[in-house]
């Protein structure tokens, strides 16, 4: 019986890369790492379902400076400069109140 393997980008079957990361998770682990809060992730497959698998409590966020920079790829060159130091207003401010009126502003 053959069963269909799907490649990534870089030549490595996904089974591959849930193994891959579940290892370094289970290594962290045995390194006396008694649990994980917070995994701040840049879209890395298999990643969050490793984590979860070892650390349950985990919650999973994807890093901003990833979200912002594939966000930027829909905005006209022309306009990126300033809309990147618009947006800077928002992830800067000192709290969410701040935040949220920033981003009003920029809409």
């Amino acid at each position: 019986m053959s069963r269909w393997i799907v490649w990534d980008k870089r030549g490595m079957p996904w089974g591959k890369w849930a193994k891959f990361w579940l290892w370094v998770v289970n290594s962290l682990k045995q390194r006396w790492v008694e649990d994980v809060m917070i995994a701040s992730i840049d879209w890395l497959k298999w990643f969050p379902e490793a984590i979860r698998a070892v650390f349950p409590k985990v919650e999973i966020q994807l890093c901003i400076i990833h979200q912002i920079r594939n966000s930027t790829k829909y905005i006209s060159y022309k306009d990126l400069k300033e809309f990147c130091t618009d947006l800077k207003t928002v992830y800067r401010a000192i709290d969410e109140k701040t935040a949220l009126e920033n981003l009003d502003k920029m809409g």
